[in-house]
């Protein structure tokens, strides 16, 4: 199986001159993270010599140098290399999963022209860094190929009806907002024929900078500290649950501070807020975490898979569930902050799965 990988380039121009500079950020990143031009070096596999010439060349293009060096205490980047690598933060965390479905797509429209054919299972699923693990995983099995495309909840139940795809990823809140979220897949389910696989739990709640400054401990005190928000875009699921908490407690969104303001995943939402252009957001526990940020938990949330019947019998399809249900996948699952392997793997119908979680008989 061949895999596609699209990555982007940060290229700068000079008006009204030829010249021009490539900043490969993920060197600014190292230094930021280890404050060792050393350290940069060897993960971008170039000599030190080179990196140092490369950070002096990109000085020089802006006018205004990007590190700083302190006897005896190592490398720092100044204010203005700090901001392009936040800004190269934000930009992976915003489009890295759009990236993923344009490789994807590229991949299946050349797979007909190549000898390699093994079989492929189509995923449309909401994004969560659990299904990225799976994946993950999934991409080392020899002979099965993995066509995941990131949609959202009612989008990804629409294309298992319609025959769209093999595997439906969806997320449902326990507690008082379990009702509407059912409500929600019921139309989309067919009793019959569908069958639902225990994925894993995560944790959602509020992402703030560390040490919480504004003391938030809840929505409403977003309103009541003014704090400067970032919201996800009206089609993802995370949203749909944001504004659902929102109405429970009866507060109105216009009264946020940035409401309006939209990213189109958890961790560009996390970035955001890591970057200091927000205050706070709403997501997934691991994404505050990956960037550094204090979490406060508001609810908690079953991911599960959804699959036809028949399909469950299939050999690829049983494949993915001794996946789901080993010991390598429960390893990277619990080194996900906030989420749990949560009867990973388990096979139930519709009906008893509806039971079980309080949404009664489809």
């Amino acid at each position: 199986m061949h895999h596609i990988e699209i990555e982007t380039v940060w290229r700068f121009h000079k008006e009204g001159s030829p010249q021009t500079a490539v900043v490969m950020l993920g060197i600014l990143n190292e230094i930021r993270k280890t404050g060792k031009l050393t350290s940069a070096a060897t993960h971008a596999q170039l000599s030190y010599r080179h990196v140092w010439n490369l950070v002096e060349q990109w000085s020089d293009f802006f006018g205004v140098p990007l590190v700083e060096t302190h006897r005896g205490k190592g490398t720092t980047l100044t204010a203005f290399g700090e901001k392009l690598v936040w800004a190269g933060e934000r930009m992976q965390a915003r489009l890295g999963p759009q990236l993923e479905n344009l490789a994807q797509e590229l991949a299946t429209e050349i797979k007909p022209f190549l000898h390699q054919r093994p079989s492929v299972i189509r995923v449309h699923a909401s994004h969560g860094f659990a299904v990225s693990k799976l994946r993950e995983l999934l991409d080392r099995e020899p002979g099965i190929g993995v066509d995941l495309r990131y949609v959202s909840n009612q989008n990804s139940l629409l294309s298992l009806a319609q025959g769209a795809c093999d595997l439906s990823g969806v997320h449902l809140p326990r507690g008082e907002l379990r009702i509407q979220g059912i409500r929600a897949c019921k139309e989309w389910l067919d009793p019959r024929e569908d069958r639902v696989i225990s994925f894993v739990t995560r944790e959602m709640g509020l992402m703030v900078k560390p040490g919480n400054p504004l003391e938030i401990a809840s929505i409403k005190d977003i309103v009541d500290r003014k704090a400067r928000f970032v919201n996800r875009d009206h089609d993802s699921g995370t949203r749909l649950l944001f504004d659902q908490l929102l109405a429970l407690h009866r507060i109105d969104e216009a009264k946020i501070n940035g409401a309006q303001q939209m990213e189109f995943t958890h961790a560009a939402v996390a970035a955001y807020v890591a970057s200091g252009m927000a205050d706070v957001s709403f997501g997934v526990e691991a994404a505050a975490r990956q960037f550094g940020l204090d979490f406060i938990r508001l609810l908690t949330e079953d991911y599960f898979f959804v699959c036809k019947r028949a399909f469950l019998e299939t050999e690829p399809m049983r494949r993915v569930i001794d996946i789901m249900k080993g010991r390598e996948f429960q390893r990277e699952v619990a080194s996900l902050p906030g989420y749990v392997a949560t009867d990973t793997g388990v096979v139930s119908t519709v009906k008893a799965f509806l039971e079980s979680v309080g949404g009664g008989v489809a």
